[in-house]
């Protein structure tokens, strides 16, 4: 505490810097004890979020909040991992219930709304902080969200983590060898070993769908069509719907991703919905690209042109 700082002003400096929040043990670094503490929730100046965790000042929860509660109430050495990682370095939407926090050792007991995963080791480079939350690096977070979500959605994370260059490929590789057997590991390595396969360009990945379009008689597309002031590379107009191919497993550049961004963000204003469908999928999941465009075309579409 600063000299000539009252104990409420250091309070406020520690949960400016936290989200709002305070442990137990900062209080007590303070010089509050547990009547003081008990005193302080009785009058709505503390709101207790697990145990010896406290919102300071008000009930309204500041967004990332619990988050960091979560990750306080388990251990010093806790981090925020798994979907919950995922949805804060932007890799994924953000969970529904449970939280997810990884603990080395044993976790110590069940806490609300927290899920605690146990591991022998956490190293150095497997942790970080972001927005101040202490939370697994990109590439362990991947690791992690390979436990448990389908190959498709591992793909579109480390295709996230591609774009906003989060992660190379040296420290995917680094965490595989540090995690040898790992539930998960396979699927993130066989990820980065297909890396390596032939692409296809975007013409090939335009014709590949106008195929699988025919194949499934399903109604025929403009191509490369105007809206408004773009140029798309499948239109469906009646429907409403756009179809823009990437010839890429990720975009190149950041510039490129939120280019991409801008150009979907228009035609959702113009009315139109846009899907993505890159080389990987036409080329391994032909079925599902039939399945998503046939139930695309079969949604209302909307107020016309």
């Amino acid at each position: 505490m600063q000299v000539g700082w009252s104990v409420d002003q250091a309070l406020a400096a520690i949960a400016t810097s936290q989200h709002g929040l305070v442990t137990r043990h900062q209080l007590q670094s303070l010089g509050l004890g547990r009547g003081a503490i008990a005193h302080r929730v009785s009058r709505g100046r503390l709101h207790r979020l697990h145990r010896g965790v406290y919102l300071v000042g008000h009930a309204a929860v500041p967004p990332l909040a619990p988050e960091l509660a979560a990750v306080m109430a388990c251990s010093p050495e806790a981090v925020l991992s798994h979907r919950s990682a995922a949805w804060l370095w932007q890799l994924a939407r953000r969970p529904d219930g449970e939280i997810d926090v990884t603990v080395v050792g044993r976790n110590g007991g069940r806490r609300p709304h927290v899920r605690v995963h146990e591991t022998r080791c956490l190293g150095a480079l497997e942790r970080t902080k972001r927005e101040g939350i202490p939370v697994t690096t990109p590439a362990r977070t991947l690791l992690d969200l390979a436990e448990s979500v389908s190959p498709r959605e591992l793909e579109r994370a480390l295709d996230e983590a591609r774009v906003r260059r989060l992660v190379r490929r040296s420290q995917l590789t680094g965490v595989l060898d540090a995690s040898p057997g790992r539930k998960g590991a396979a699927a993130l390595a066989a990820l980065l070993d297909r890396e390596g396969d032939p692409k296809l360009t975007r013409s090939e990945a335009e014709e590949r769908t106008l195929a699988l379009v025919r194949a499934a008689r399903l109604p025929r597309p403009r191509v490369n069509a105007r809206v408004g002031g773009l140029e798309v590379d499948l239109l469906w107009r009646e429907q409403r719907l756009v179809v823009e191919v990437d010839g890429y497993a990720y975009h190149s550049s950041r510039t490129a991703f939120e280019r991409d961004r801008l150009r979907d963000a228009e035609l959702g204003a113009a009315g139109f919905r846009v899907m993505r469908l890159t080389w990987r999928v036409l080329v391994d999941e032909p079925e599902a690209v039939v399945a998503r465009l046939a139930s695309a075309l079969a949604q209302p579409s909307g107020t016309p042109d």
